[in-house]
């Protein structure tokens, strides 16, 4: 007897077990689904790109470059020709092989000299093509006015453009290209990240709940704790451990990797344009009975005409009106959507409606005009 109690218990541990392992993996896939890196949810502060711009000539075009009216250009290229030792009126030059353009970069935060960066080349003329052009030597300056990079190269366009005289066809938009890795760094932006002894977190989408989490993930991975603070909805700052001073890209790769679960507001996104309806995971609808009918107006034109009989004396040709217009109204039933407790449950009561994308921006729009909706309604 004790030794078949004994394997009964055993048996129904083993079903216990059984049963609580799927359930325990799949809490950990949901959260593991649903968390977020803190890399992903925030930068660091200081940490950034900074923009740059500069004014250049492409030139080598195949006569599809800045026409007569552009006198800037034409301006631009006598000036160059000037500082290579040749005086040239910008009145004499008739070329249509060059365009002016606008670059711009991003110079990453921690580039060195002599690092290669993108860009991008605009047309700033009438240019129609920049396809095989060459972009000439191109100084790229930061808000300061400082020069930081210098561009120049073959310009990639990714179309085209074939024209003729009624008619033509074109692919992308050839007046805008890139120069891949056709800028050269010329001056570092002064970092003292090696020096810091805290970090400060700025959340890409701010929310009060999210950044505590953000601490409360810091805080409890490292022994000390206590390290991690919010100071706003969209601001952690971070003190660096003793351990990692002089070494806070060690502690930045520590904390980056916490996993958080980040929490939104909720929201409708309506896009009228293109009909466009995103609903976020916390939105919730009161218990609310809807009815949505379309009305259709039909006007048709027909009109008749009147002539007078064969030989008879008088009379001429009129164009008599005739309009028939009829309305058509859908008869729809009223249906009852109750108070909805997640997502899933307010999508299938909207489609128990057999609604569209533009019904449903109406029905929100109705909803939210109720006090029914439990969500802000952005329309972009």
């Amino acid at each position: 007897m004790k030794g078949g109690f004994k394997i009964r218990l055993q048996t129904l541990a083993g079903s216990v077990g059984f049963i609580l392992l799927p359930a325990l993996m799949l809490s950990l896939c949901i959260s593991q689904v649903q968390a977020a890196r803190i890399k992903d949810i925030t930068e660091i502060k200081g940490v950034r790109q900074n923009q740059l711009i500069g004014y250049g000539l492409v030139v080598g075009l195949d006569g599809t470059g800045d026409k007569d009216k552009t006198r800037f250009t034409f301006q631009s290229l006598a000036s160059m020709l000037e500082k290579m030792g040749l005086t040239v009126n910008p009145k004499d030059i008739q070329v249509k092989n060059v365009a002016a353009v606008m670059v711009t970069a991003n110079l990453p935060p921690f580039a060195r000299v002599g690092s290669h960066l993108d860009v991008l080349v605009s047309s700033i003329g009438d240019a129609v093509n920049l396809q095989g052009g060459t972009l000439l030597f191109t100084p790229m300056r930061a808000t300061d006015g400082k020069i930081y990079a210098v561009a120049q190269g073959p310009v990639s366009t990714g179309g085209f453009r074939l024209a003729g005289t009624s008619a033509g066809v074109q692919k992308n938009f050839p007046t805008v290209g890139r120069v891949i890795e056709g800028a050269l760094v010329e001056k570092e932006l002064r970092t003292d990240f090696k020096d810091r002894t805290s970090l400060t977190l700025t959340l890409h989408n701010p929310d009060f709940t999210t950044a505590n989490r953000v601490a409360q993930a810091i805080n409890t991975s490292l022994s000390g704790g206590g390290l991690a603070s919010t100071l706003d909805a969209g601001t952690v700052k971070v003190a660096i451990p003793e351990r990692y001073l002089g070494n806070p890209v060690g502690f930045v790769t520590l904390i980056e990797g916490l996993n958080v679960v980040p929490d939104y507001q909720a929201k409708i996104v309506i896009n009228e344009r293109t009909g466009t309806v995103v609903i976020g995971e916390n939105v919730r609808i009161s218990t609310v009975a809807i009815s949505h009918g379309n009305l259709s107006l039909q006007v048709n034109e027909r009109p008749e005409v009147s002539q007078p009989l064969p030989f008879s004396r008088g009379g001429r040709t009129a164009v008599l009106p005739r309009t028939d217009v009829s309305a058509t109204e859908e008869k729809s039933p009223l249906f009852l959507v109750k108070h909805t407790v997640s997502i899933g449950d307010l999508v299938r009561g909207l489609n128990a409606l057999g609604v569209s994308p533009r019904d449903l921006i109406s029905i929100f729009q109705a909803l939210k005009a109720a006090g029914a909706l439990q969500a802000e309604l952005e329309i972009i």
